[in-house]
């Protein structure tokens, strides 16, 4: 039978989702929980891949077990996990469901203080002393829905069959200090939206234009983009089935 479990994790202490060796990631952690209290050895499948220090609202995995599983299982999987990763749900569902390729979209999360907070250090990029144009970063983020090819925003060494993916929201919502970038897609690409934050806040600061960021989309070249900015404002905040 296979099952879908809903997780939530903080992502500072890990090198990512993915099992990799002398590394600690999520995917590792759940592993061992998971394979503990089902007293069999598995492998949890995710619904995508964060990088080291990205967090997680809303992250999804599966894996398959012949042992009947209710909702009781959360609390004994939560209780051998570490406190910054929590199982939120389990469900049942048919055997042919895909945590993965079953997504239909993936919604993530760029926070930014316009200041210093020292209670906000892990968790969002800090800027101060710098004054930033929302207006011309939003009207520069709009042309990111007229294009499909982002390997402009894509790191350099990655193996995909493609660079397209369809974003279908991408807007800076400011409220107070805190400065957020929403956006919307059935797929990423590596380190893509740290590249491309870092591209607008360019644009917010006038060291570009909006038709500098549309020529920088259409290079499809990663260096002539902006800096990646630091994993710790970078939220996966839902993904969409």
């Amino acid at each position: 039978m296979r099952y879908f479990i809903e997780i939530s994790y903080q992502g500072k202490n890990y090198h990512g989702w993915q099992i990799q060796p002398d590394a600690n990631s999520i995917q590792e952690e759940l592993n061992k929980a998971i394979s503990t209290v089902l007293q069999e050895t598995l492998s949890v499948v995710g619904a995508g891949r964060t990088d080291t220090g990205v967090h997680a609202e809303q992250m999804f995995a599966h894996f398959d077990t012949e042992k009947n599983l209710d909702t009781n299982y959360v609390f004994k999987f939560n209780s051998l996990l570490p406190e910054d990763i929590v199982v939120l749900n389990i469900e049942k569902v048919t055997d042919e469901k895909h945590v993965r390729f079953d997504a239909l979209a993936r919604s993530y999360e760029y926070r930014v203080w316009l200041g210093r907070n020292p209670f906000l250090l892990e968790s969002t990029w800090q800027l101060f002393h710098q004054k930033l144009d929302v207006e011309a970063m939003n009207e520069a983020a709009d042309v990111l829905l007229e294009y499909e090819d982002f390997q402009a925003f894509s790191k350099v060494k990655t193996e995909v069959k493609t660079f397209n993916c369809t974003v279908t929201k991408a807007i800076w919502i400011q409220n107070g200090n805190l400065l957020t970038f929403h956006i919307t897609a059935n797929r990423f690409l590596r380190n893509m939206v740290r590249a491309i934050v870092g591209t607008l806040v360019d644009v917010g600061k006038g060291k570009i234009t909006k038709e500098d960021f549309r020529k920088i989309i259409l290079s499809k070249d990663r260096s002539n983009a902006g800096l990646s900015v630091p994993a710790r404002g970078l939220f996966l905040t839902e993904i969409t089935y």
